[in-house]
């Protein structure tokens, strides 16, 4: 299991005025949490995004606070062509860098000789391991050097997620500061965004896709499914995450 970075320097904040900003930003719109975050943080601070609905409407929020705020991605090798193209796409319509990062080949050249390419079919221990290496320790890597991040996650997401904070202080990368601006808002405040100010969406959405991930771990949902239920769907009574927002122990995961 990744181990949780240790930086050698500490965040600016202490746990107090993270409570405290947490509040007072409680009932204050995205854009407010964005200005303030970008303002403090500078360079050191970056935009993580898979590129899905969430990350979608803060990267359009956040590019029109500051064209130059930073934007990073995890490419865990095994994503759909869609969302290759979609990147593509996003990084020509916003005239900006995308960085991105992929697992360390030594790590995966190893997990794929012992197991084979697909061995998060087989069981609950693999599909951690291996997202572990495709995603969480590649984001590890890209918030190294960082002082804060911008991530999606929103509180109707999953179970997993309905305690997280606007502001927050990130205990598995260092300690630094995590701002999750759309904490409050449910699908339909998002895309009503997406549409009000004509943000590019990826094309999986119109195919039936409720959450877009990796090729082999993500498929259309049904109407009337819970949202995830798209994402590792042959598991059942278990968590569905990979470990980027929390730790996930697998011999304890399942519900």
């Amino acid at each position: 299991m990744a181990e949780p970075l240790i930086l050698d320097h500490p965040t600016a904040l202490d746990d107090l005025e993270i409570a405290s900003l947490a509040a007072s930003f409680e009932r204050r719109s995205p854009q407010d949490v964005l200005r303030w975050a970008i303002d403090r943080f500078g360079s050191r601070l970056a935009l993580a995004t898979s590129f899905q609905a969430d990350g979608m409407a803060l990267l359009d929020m956040a590019h029109r606070i500051d064209p130059g705020v930073r934007v990073l991605t995890v490419d865990s090798g095994r994503l759909r062509q869609e969302t290759y193209d979609f990147i593509d796409q996003i990084r020509e319509h916003y005239a900006i860098p995308i960085e991105v990062y992929s697992p360390q080949a030594t790590d995966l050249e190893a997990f794929v000789g012992e197991h084979g390419p697909n061995p998060f079919y087989r069981s609950l221990e693999l599909r951690v391991r291996c997202c572990e290496i495709r995603k969480v320790s590649p984001l590890t890597r890209a918030l190294s050097g960082l002082d804060a991040w911008i991530s999606g996650q929103r509180r109707d997401h999953t179970a997993s997620r309905q305690g997280i904070r606007v502001v927050e202080r990130d205990d598995l990368h260092g300690g630094i500061v995590k701002l999750n601006p759309l904490a409050a808002w449910t699908d339909e405040q998002v895309w009503a965004y997406l549409r009000a100010h004509d943000v590019p969406h990826n094309p999986l959405y119109d195919h039936g896709f409720t959450s877009i991930g990796c090729a082999p771990c993500t498929r259309p949902t049904a109407p009337g499914d819970d949202p995830r239920a798209g994402r590792w769907w042959w598991e059942q009574h278990t968590t569905k995450e990979c470990g980027i927002h929390c730790r996930v122990d697998w011999s304890a995961l399942r519900a």
